[in-house]
């Protein structure tokens, strides 16, 4: 039987979910704010775009069906690998199969592409799938957000040569510079926690227990438990370099064969897009869908990415289905797969983790 100390790490994850829930504005107006947002980028911003798909039409006729195919298999193995990502940063007495944890990222990927802020219900769902099936809770959240802030740097990294690349090619360009700035941020962030967690654990878990611990459903001493909890992961992880090798490899390898299906998609429809033309713009998108504005960015990615693959000297009629047939397989595929795997999970459920 747990002690009541374990039991209370492990629902703090739980608690802290539902304390960042309340927020003073009342949840009919979020709503009402939440589709009046939408409805300003899809009329503003995505229609104007898709309007001029309407003379694009007779690429759909000479389209490369194999590329097409290339395209969804890309997407499909950036989903295996994103998974494989996930288990490798599980801890190993405690990894469920492989083909569950792909189950669990296809679930949080569905509610994570319906959802507003999505990002942040999908992981509350994934922990709970992750505990339903034998993980600690703050080893759940301790993996999931480590996968996160990690994907997000290789990603910025991903972009930030690309872009250099694209200065010495093409010159400078007004939207770099924020850009730079926010991965120039989020890499000192996350650099910063590495670095208290690492050297200032005792102190760093009182001063994160002090301001959490004033959040309804929380307390000052479970924060403190779970961040040390957190602190012995994440040094377990820094300190083993194979790991942290093959963990940085792996969410690279979900970006580029993300970005390759994006490549495919505009190759069907006739133009073949280069490295820096293809990596920048890509990125960027990715960057503005982190945004929490709609589900995974829906209208404001597909509003930044086409002029900017145009740009990039993309046909407009190319870039325009190109993206659309991207955002297709990448954005709604996962919807219908991640309910069809979510269903599949209960039956599982009573079964122990595995090893890897």
């Amino acid at each position: 039987m747990k002690r009541t100390g374990d039991a209370d790490k492990q629902a703090w994850p739980a608690r802290l979910v539902q304390a960042l829930a309340r927020h003073h504005v009342p949840l009919p107006l979020r709503h009402v704010i939440r589709l009046g947002v939408v409805a300003v980028v899809v009329e503003y911003l995505l229609v104007p775009q898709i309007a001029g798909t309407r003379r694009s039409w007779h690429l759909l006729v000479h389209a490369n069906f194999y590329y097409l195919v290339a395209a969804a298999v890309a997407e499909a193995a950036a989903l295996f690998v994103y998974a494989a990502l996930t288990w490798q940063l599980l801890p190993e007495g405690q990894r469920p199969s492989f083909g569950r944890v792909l189950r669990i990222d296809l679930s949080t990927l569905a509610v994570s592409h319906v959802v507003p802020a999505g990002s942040a219900v999908g992981a509350g769902l994934g922990y709970h799938l992750l505990v339903d099936a034998g993980v600690d809770g703050v080893d759940a959240v301790s993996a999931k957000a480590t996968q996160a802030v990690g994907s997000a740097l290789v990603l910025n990294v991903l972009l930030w040569v690309s872009l250099a690349a694209s200065i010495e090619l093409h010159g400078f360009s007004t939207v770099y510079g924020p850009i730079a700035v926010v991965g120039l941020v989020l890499l000192t962030a996350a650099a910063t926690v590495v670095v208290l967690l690492r050297r200032r654990e005792r102190q760093t878990a009182r001063m994160v227990g002090r301001l959490l611990g004033r959040l309804p459903l929380l307390t000052a001493p479970s924060v403190e438990a779970a961040v040390t909890s957190a602190a012995h992961y994440l040094r377990d992880f820094v300190s083993n370099r194979r790991r942290l090798l093959t963990s940085g490899t792996l969410a690279a390898g979900n970006w580029l064969l993300d970005a390759l299906a994006l490549w495919a998609c505009v190759r069907a429809f006739g133009h073949a897009l280069g490295p820096v033309g293809l990596l920048v713009p890509y990125g960027i998108a990715n960057v503005l869908a982190a945004l929490p504005v709609t589900p995974a960015g829906l209208g404001v990615v597909e509003a930044f990415l086409i002029p900017a693959l145009v740009g990039f000297g993309v046909p407009r009629g190319s870039a325009i289905l190109g993206v659309l047939a991207w955002r297709a397989l990448s954005f709604l595929a996962p919807i219908p797969l991640g309910l069809a795997a979510y269903l599949s999970l209960p039956a599982e459920a009573a079964k122990a983790p595995v090893s890897g």
